[in-house]
């Protein structure tokens, strides 16, 4: 899919009124026949979970070390 960008459409005095996305992701939230919006909720979710796994999987992994410390300095902020 391509990085296509998600517009919002607003009134006069720039309070958002509505989104506009892209008719690929359109399809892949809701396809043909799926037209409950408890499809869209799950595929939305489905959507999001696969987006964070593929990001994830570009992350590097911390060692063990380092995943300590980034938690300690977690909680010292």
């Amino acid at each position: 899919m391509t990085n296509s960008a998600i517009d919002y459409l607003t009134d006069s005095e720039g309070n958002p009124k509505a989104v506009v996305i892209p008719i690929e992701l359109w399809r892949l939230l809701l396809p043909q026949g799926g037209d409950s919006m408890q499809d869209l909720a799950e595929n939305l979710e489905d959507y999001c979970l696969n987006k964070a796994m593929d990001e994830a999987q570009e992350t590097p992994l911390l060692s063990r070390e380092d995943a300590l410390a980034f938690l300690e300095a977690e909680d010292v902020d």
